[in-house]
């Protein structure tokens, strides 16, 4: 195999493992923008997932494609690099707002 088609299937399989999955149909309610005081989470259907959190004065923040779902936990991340988010509430309905618990914080749809 030459150096140049080797590269090229390098670059091919790189951009493959970048792509995402879209939200499945039983996930669903995960779709939307959801909000706390020190947190935000956005999870559109096609399966772009945004994420940023403000902890002990430190940021971290995440603009990846979403990798799968476990249970309620959902992976995000490209290639080899991931993170999973621990969902210990699923999106539920309290009234007329929509809630979740991600990694400990209970986020509100917007």
């Amino acid at each position: 195999m030459s150096i140049r088609r080797m590269i090229l299937a390098g670059v091919l399989a790189l951009v493959l493992s970048a792509c995402g999955v879209a939200v499945p149909a039983d996930k669903v309610d995960y779709v939307g923008e959801w909000k706390a005081d020190a947190m935000s989470l956005l999870i559109t259907r096609d399966g772009s997932v945004v994420y940023e959190r403000m902890k002990k004065g430190a940021k971290t923040s995440i603009d990846a494609p979403l990798k799968g779902f476990e249970g309620d936990d959902f992976k995000v991340g490209i290639g080899p690099m991931e993170t999973t988010f621990k969902v210990t509430a699923p999106p539920h309905q309290v009234g007329d707002r929509w809630l979740m618990t991600v990694d400990g914080v209970e986020l509100t749809r917007q």
